[in-house]
Protein backbone atom coordinates (compact mmCIF):
# COMPACT_ATOMS: atom_id res chain seq x y z
CA UNK A 1 0.00 0.00 0.00
CA UNK A 2 1.10 3.58 -0.98
CA UNK A 3 0.62 6.29 1.27
CA UNK A 4 -2.31 8.25 0.36
CA UNK A 5 -2.44 12.39 1.23
CA UNK A 6 -5.43 14.50 1.38
CA UNK A 7 -5.03 18.40 1.56
CA UNK A 8 -8.44 20.37 2.47
CA UNK A 9 -8.99 24.13 2.91
CA UNK A 10 -10.77 27.42 2.01
CA UNK A 11 -10.91 28.93 -1.83
CA UNK A 12 -7.11 30.31 -2.40
CA UNK A 13 -6.21 28.77 0.90
CA UNK A 14 -2.66 27.73 -1.14
CA UNK A 15 -3.92 23.95 -0.94
CA UNK A 16 -2.62 23.43 -4.51
CA UNK A 17 0.21 24.40 -4.71
CA UNK A 18 1.01 22.59 -1.26
CA UNK A 19 0.46 19.27 -2.86
CA UNK A 20 2.37 19.58 -5.89
CA UNK A 21 5.48 20.63 -3.39
CA UNK A 22 4.19 17.39 -1.52
CA UNK A 23 3.81 14.98 -4.79
CA UNK A 24 7.26 16.42 -6.34
CA UNK A 25 8.86 15.72 -2.49
CA UNK A 26 8.28 12.00 -3.32
CA UNK A 27 9.57 11.66 -6.58
CA UNK A 28 10.95 14.03 -9.13
CA UNK A 29 8.09 13.42 -11.22
CA UNK A 30 4.41 13.17 -11.02
CA UNK A 31 1.06 12.75 -12.59
CA UNK A 32 -1.16 15.48 -12.11
CA UNK A 33 -5.61 13.89 -12.66
CA UNK A 34 -7.19 17.03 -13.43
CA UNK A 35 -10.98 16.79 -12.62
CA UNK A 36 -11.95 20.38 -13.71
CA UNK A 37 -13.94 20.72 -16.92
CA UNK A 38 -13.68 24.21 -18.79
CA UNK A 39 -17.30 25.17 -19.37
CA UNK A 40 -17.08 29.11 -19.99
CA UNK A 41 -13.97 31.31 -20.46
CA UNK A 42 -13.53 31.99 -17.02
CA UNK A 43 -12.92 28.34 -15.84
CA UNK A 44 -10.77 28.01 -18.99
CA UNK A 45 -8.57 30.69 -17.77
CA UNK A 46 -8.49 28.97 -14.05
CA UNK A 47 -6.96 25.40 -15.67
CA UNK A 48 -4.95 27.70 -17.49
CA UNK A 49 -2.85 29.00 -14.84
CA UNK A 50 -2.60 25.92 -13.38
CA UNK A 51 -1.29 24.39 -15.88
CA UNK A 52 1.17 27.09 -16.37
CA UNK A 53 2.79 27.27 -12.69
CA UNK A 54 3.30 23.31 -13.31
CA UNK A 55 6.72 22.23 -15.06
CA UNK A 56 7.82 19.71 -17.41
CA UNK A 57 8.25 16.98 -14.42
CA UNK A 58 4.16 16.81 -14.47
CA UNK A 59 2.20 14.73 -16.69
CA UNK A 60 -1.18 15.77 -17.01
CA UNK A 61 -4.08 13.34 -16.92
CA UNK A 62 -7.77 14.57 -17.47
CA UNK A 63 -10.70 12.81 -15.83
CA UNK A 64 -13.71 14.47 -14.70
CA UNK A 65 -15.60 11.59 -13.19
CA UNK A 66 -13.84 7.92 -13.96
CA UNK A 67 -11.39 9.06 -10.76
CA UNK A 68 -10.82 5.36 -9.58
CA UNK A 69 -10.17 4.46 -13.48
CA UNK A 70 -7.71 7.40 -13.59
CA UNK A 71 -6.12 5.89 -10.39
CA UNK A 72 -5.74 2.32 -12.11
CA UNK A 73 -4.84 3.92 -15.35
CA UNK A 74 -1.90 5.85 -13.83
CA UNK A 75 -0.80 3.65 -11.33
CA UNK A 76 2.80 2.51 -10.90
CA UNK A 77 6.26 4.59 -9.26
CA UNK A 78 5.07 7.97 -10.31
CA UNK A 79 2.91 9.47 -7.59
CA UNK A 80 -0.45 10.93 -8.55
CA UNK A 81 -2.06 14.31 -7.60
CA UNK A 82 -5.63 14.35 -7.74
CA UNK A 83 -6.81 18.61 -7.96
CA UNK A 84 -9.96 18.27 -7.24
CA UNK A 85 -12.27 15.99 -5.44
CA UNK A 86 -14.94 18.45 -5.05
CA UNK A 87 -14.89 19.66 -8.30
CA UNK A 88 -15.10 15.54 -9.05
CA UNK A 89 -17.96 15.06 -7.12
CA UNK A 90 -19.83 18.82 -8.57
CA UNK A 91 -18.55 16.69 -11.74
CA UNK A 92 -20.94 13.84 -10.76
CA UNK A 93 -23.79 15.40 -9.42
CA UNK A 94 -24.21 18.01 -12.23
CA UNK A 95 -24.00 14.32 -14.36
CA UNK A 96 -26.68 13.10 -12.19
CA UNK A 97 -24.34 9.82 -11.31
CA UNK A 98 -24.31 8.16 -8.60
CA UNK A 99 -22.00 10.21 -6.34
CA UNK A 100 -22.16 8.10 -3.17
CA UNK A 101 -21.08 4.79 -5.23
CA UNK A 102 -18.55 6.50 -7.05
CA UNK A 103 -16.93 7.60 -3.41
CA UNK A 104 -17.15 4.66 -1.68
CA UNK A 105 -15.06 2.80 -4.83
CA UNK A 106 -12.77 5.82 -3.96
CA UNK A 107 -12.48 4.80 -0.99
CA UNK A 108 -11.99 1.47 -2.06
CA UNK A 109 -9.38 2.20 -4.21
CA UNK A 110 -6.75 4.05 -2.25
CA UNK A 111 -5.40 1.61 -0.22
CA UNK A 112 -4.64 -0.69 -3.40
CA UNK A 113 -2.82 1.79 -4.54
CA UNK A 114 0.93 1.05 -5.37
CA UNK A 115 2.33 4.45 -5.99
CA UNK A 116 1.58 7.45 -3.73
CA UNK A 117 -1.67 9.64 -4.14
CA UNK A 118 -2.26 13.37 -2.71
CA UNK A 119 -5.58 14.53 -3.17
CA UNK A 120 -7.08 18.49 -2.71
CA UNK A 121 -10.31 19.00 -1.75
CA UNK A 122 -12.60 21.62 -0.45
CA UNK A 123 -13.42 22.41 3.09
CA UNK A 124 -17.14 23.94 2.41
CA UNK A 125 -18.71 23.25 5.43
CA UNK A 126 -17.68 26.13 7.49
CA UNK A 127 -20.09 28.33 5.95
CA UNK A 128 -23.79 29.06 5.85
CA UNK A 129 -26.19 26.68 5.46
CA UNK A 130 -26.99 27.30 1.49
CA UNK A 131 -30.61 28.98 0.44
CA UNK A 132 -30.81 26.10 -2.74
CA UNK A 133 -31.68 22.32 -2.07
CA UNK A 134 -28.41 21.54 -4.92
CA UNK A 135 -26.45 23.25 -2.91
CA UNK A 136 -27.33 22.23 -0.08
CA UNK A 137 -26.80 18.66 -1.47
CA UNK A 138 -23.12 19.67 -2.54
CA UNK A 139 -22.43 20.69 1.07
CA UNK A 140 -23.34 17.89 2.38
CA UNK A 141 -21.96 15.57 0.09
CA UNK A 142 -18.70 17.19 -0.01
CA UNK A 143 -18.42 16.77 4.00
CA UNK A 144 -19.44 13.10 3.44
CA UNK A 145 -16.72 12.25 1.14
CA UNK A 146 -14.01 14.63 2.61
CA UNK A 147 -14.73 12.56 5.73
CA UNK A 148 -14.37 9.55 3.77
CA UNK A 149 -11.53 10.11 2.24
CA UNK A 150 -9.72 11.34 5.18
CA UNK A 151 -10.58 7.97 7.13
CA UNK A 152 -8.54 5.95 4.75
CA UNK A 153 -5.39 8.61 4.04
CA UNK A 154 -2.09 8.27 5.97
CA UNK A 155 -1.84 11.89 6.29
CA UNK A 156 -4.45 14.92 6.36
CA UNK A 157 -3.42 18.49 5.83
CA UNK A 158 -5.48 21.88 6.20
CA UNK A 159 -4.47 24.39 4.37
CA UNK A 160 -5.35 28.17 5.75
CA UNK A 161 -3.78 31.30 4.11
CA UNK A 162 -1.33 29.17 2.86
CA UNK A 163 -0.43 28.29 6.07
CA UNK A 164 -0.38 23.92 6.36
CA UNK A 165 -1.42 22.44 9.52
CA UNK A 166 -1.57 18.99 9.89
CA UNK A 167 -4.46 16.96 10.96
CA UNK A 168 -3.88 13.22 11.12
CA UNK A 169 -1.49 11.82 12.22
CA UNK A 170 -1.06 14.65 15.22
CA UNK A 171 1.49 16.65 15.42
CA UNK A 172 4.11 14.81 17.35
CA UNK A 173 3.88 11.44 15.92
CA UNK A 174 4.64 10.19 12.53
CA UNK A 175 3.24 9.26 9.75
CA UNK A 176 2.83 5.86 8.53
CA UNK A 177 5.59 4.52 6.58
Amino acid sequence: MAKSILITGGARSGKSSLAERMTLGLHPTATYIATAQAFDAEMAERIAHHQARRGPEWTTHAEPRDLVGALEATDGTRPRLVDCLTVWLSNLLLAGEDWQGAAERLVAALPRQAAPVVLVTNEVGAGIVPENRLAREFRDAAGFLNQAVAGVSDEVWLCVSGCPVRLKPPQGEEPTP
